[in-house]
């Protein structure tokens, strides 16, 4: 029987599309600090609950990875859809009795752990179906998260201006579960020995590419997995410093108005979206090494001209500016995977990849400390109705700093060889050594 490999991205967007409103979530902030004007701080603005969601979303990737890697991408995401979609019913459920604990439980550790597990469930099924276009495969599935995040952010307010805050996250959740289940049906993971028709490996394959597959285990041993870690969390952090601070930087540099800076937003979520897609299709025929060389020498360049950008009005260089970075950072979560297939090997990628993603949870604080707090210093130090457009210069100037680094962690990233031996994988992804003839 011929198996048909393309309704595996499609089984693994349906996921992430889901999972992916998890982006817009802010958009909840304010309709559920009405309904609890005398909450207790943890919990007083909901921040806490979106923050704690992110946070599992990492951790429920690096510790979940594993367990998705043994039983597979259908029990992975089914799992996932089940998280999500409870959490969701709870945290809806907890509006309407107007309970937080509830809202809390749901929302932030039940559905953050859903995301966790639905983010990393597709990515090791994906590498293996595609190992010809293991960029693209993965873009694919990626791009479904920035883009659900840009779906979210209309169908959450449409929703709530008709049926109210507790009823619409009850509704999604719902929505999503039957999703998300949809997808999971759809993946599965191919027979032993599968190969795309037509397709053959090159006898003489990139020497960036591995031969074999280790376990996680193994490649938390290595340097290159902690340069590549390095290298995500760089570059997550420069672009969520911006997304963090994207309106009042066009409001404070700009002079534009809250209703046209979250014009540029909206559209900001589409670049992030299209980025994943693109880069990492792209990244298949350039390499994903010199595809991250591209990231933080283009970014570098941007991040220290924005500021001459607002100093001199260029209003339309300064959003193409945004947008090109935003496709970047959309397009190194969607590259990373093939590049750590590509280092380690495919077959346990997914654990791998769970692993790395602590480097997003630690980017997420450290990119928007960085841009606000700087730049908050920037703003109490002019006097009172002093110009604003010089307050972010020098937030960005770090962040080009960081983005230097990383240019050069990049450059470190080497095969995963070392004094003559190369790494070679059994059948069960263990992590073995041999010795080069000659050595």
């Amino acid at each position: 029987m011929k198996e048909n490999r393309w309704v595996i991205p499609v089984g693994a967007v349906l996921v992430h599309v889901c999972i992916g409103s998890v982006y817009a979530w802010s958009t909840f902030n304010r309709p559920i600090q009405a309904l609890f004007p005398d909450a207790p701080w943890w919990f007083s603005p909901p921040y806490p609950t979106f923050t704690t969601a992110l946070a599992l979303l990492g951790l429920s990737a690096a510790f979940g990875g594993p367990w998705v890697e043994r039983r597979g991408p259908r029990v992975a995401a089914t799992a996932a859809a089940l998280f999500f979609g409870t959490g969701l019913l709870i945290g809806g459920a907890g509006l309407m009795l107007r309970q937080n604990v509830l809202v809390f439980l749901g929302m932030g550790i039940v559905g953050g752990i859903g995301c966790g597990l639905g983010y990393i469930s597709p990515v090791s099924t994906l590498v293996k179906w595609f190992p010809d276009r293991r960029g693209m495969a993965t873009g694919m599935a990626i791009m479904g998260f920035g883009g659900g995040a840009f779906i979210a952010g209309y169908l959450n307010v449409a929703l709530m201006e008709r049926v109210g805050v507790a009823s619409t996250v009850m509704s999604l959740g719902a929505i999503y579960l039957v999703i998300m289940l949809a997808g999971s049906r759809l993946m599965r993971t191919p027979p032993a020995g599968w190969r795309p028709e037509g397709w053959t490996p090159q006898a003489h394959s990139n020497p960036m590419i591995a031969s074999g597959s280790v376990s996680r285990n193994a490649a938390l041993r290595t340097p290159q997995f902690y340069l590549l870690w390095g290298i995500l969390c760089i570059n997550v952090t420069a672009g969520i410093g911006i997304l963090a601070q994207a309106s009042p930087m066009m409001q404070d540099m700009f002079k534009r108005t809250p209703l046209q800076a979250a014009a540029v937003v909206s559209l900001i979520s589409l670049f992030n979206a299209g980025g994943r897609f693109l880069w990492a299709s792209g990244s298949d025929y350039i390499g994903r090494r010199n595809t991250y060389t591209i990231f933080f020498v283009v970014q570098f360049v941007l991040f220290l001209l924005i500021p001459g950008l607002a100093a001199r009005g260029s209003w339309w260089l300064f959003q193409a500016s945004l947008f090109v970075v935003f496709t970047m950072y959309g397009g190194g979560f969607a590259t990373i995977p093939a590049f750590l297939a590509d280092i380690f090997g495919p077959q346990n990628v997914g654990a791998i990849h769970g692993a790395l993603l602590t480097a997003w949870s630690v980017a997420a604080v450290v990119g928007p400390v960085i841009i606000t707090e700087l730049s908050n210093r920037a703003k109490a130090a002019l006097p009172p109705g002093a110009d604003r457009v010089n307050i972010y210069d020098q937030p960005l100037q770090v962040l080009a700093g960081l983005l230097a680094v990383g240019f050069v962690l990049t450059l470190l990233v080497r095969p995963l060889k070392a004094s003559g031996q190369a790494v070679v994988a059994a059948e069960t992804g263990a992590f073995r050594t041999r010795t080069a003839p000659g050595s």
